[in-house]
C-alpha cells in the first residue's frame, strides 16, 4: 500500500514538474513573441535627435503644399508652432474632427503666429501626402495653418525627434523652443476627451505672450508613431 502511494506521489510530482516546464516555456515563448512584437513597432533604423527647452530650435528649410519654401530663419520675431500631422491616425482625426486644432490654429494665427503643420510620413506608408492631397484635405479640413511642410524624407522629423502624430514644438520670436510634447493632457482617441483637457499648446503661448515663465515646458506627446522611412 505505501509502495502504491509513494510510486503515485512520485508519479505526480513528475507530472507536476513536467507541467512547471511547460508553462515555463509557454511564458518564455511570450515574452519572446511580446519582445519581437515591441520591436517591431520601433522604427530600430530611424535615428530621432532631441530638442532641448530654452535652447534654439534646430534651422531648416523646407518646401510647403503650397510650393514655397519656408525657413526658420524667415519666421524670426514671430512665434512659430510646428504640428507634427498624419489625417489617417485617430489620434490626430479627434482635435480635427472635433474642430480644436483649427480653432487653435485659427485663434493664434488672429494673434500673429506662424502655425505650420508637418507631414513626415514618408511615400507608401500612411498619412503620406503629395502637395495636391495635402492642399485639398487642409482646405476640406477647415485648417488654419500657414502651410503644410513636406517632409517624406523625414529630415526635420528626425532633426526635432518627433516621435508621434500629434507632436508640437512652439518657438518664440528670438528662436527659442518654449514647448516640446503632447498637444494636451488627455491621450484618449475620443473626441468628447478634448473637452475639460488642458491644452499645453495654447498655455505655452498664452504665457509667453504675457510676459510670463512658460509652467509646462514639455510633455510625453502621444498618438501614432511618425511613419518615417525605414
Amino acid at each position: 500500500m505505501n509502495y502504491v502511494l509513494c510510486n503515485r506521489a512520485l508519479t505526480s510530482n513528475r507530472a507536476l514538474t513536467s507541467l512547471s516546464k511547460r508553462f515555463s516555456k509557454i511564458a518564455q515563448q511570450g515574452l519572446i513573441f511580446a519582445a519581437f512584437a515591441l520591436m517591431a513597432l520601433i522604427p530600430l533604423s530611424v535615428a530621432l535627435a532631441d530638442v532641448t527647452i530654452g535652447k534654439a530650435a534646430p534651422a531648416f528649410s523646407l518646401q510647403g503644399a503650397d510650393g514655397s519654401t519656408y525657413s526658420l530663419e524667415q519666421q524670426h520675431g514671430k512665434y512659430v508652432v510646428l504640428e507634427w500631422l498624419n489625417y489617417e491616425c485617430p489620434y490626430v482625426r479627434k482635435h480635427y474632427e472635433s474642430k480644436n486644432m483649427q480653432s487653435l490654429q485659427k485663434k493664434y494665427a488672429d494673434k500673429g503666429v506662424m502655425w505650420f503643420a508637418v507631414n513626415s510620413s514618408a511615400e507608401g506608408k500612411q498619412g503620406h501626402l503629395t502637395p495636391e492631397e495635402a492642399l485639398k484635405l487642409a482646405e476640406e479640413k477647415g485648417s488654419a495653418t500657414v502651410t503644410t511642410l513636406l517632409d517624406s524624407s523625414g529630415a526635420l522629423g528626425r532633426l526635432y525627434g518627433a516621435r508621434t502624430t500629434p507632436h508640437m514644438f512652439v518657438i518664440n520670436p528670438e528662436g527659442i523652443i518654449i514647448y516640446a510634447g503632447a498637444i494636451d493632457d488627455n491621450d484618449s482617441t475620443r473626441l468628447s476627451s478634448v473637452e475639460g483637457a488642458k491644452n499645453y499648446v495654447a498655455a505655452a503661448l498664452d504665457e509667453a505672450m504675457a510676459g510670463s515663465k512658460v509652467s509646462t515646458a514639455s510633455s510625453q506627446p502621444y498618438g501614432c508613431s511618425v511613419k518615417y522611412a525605414a
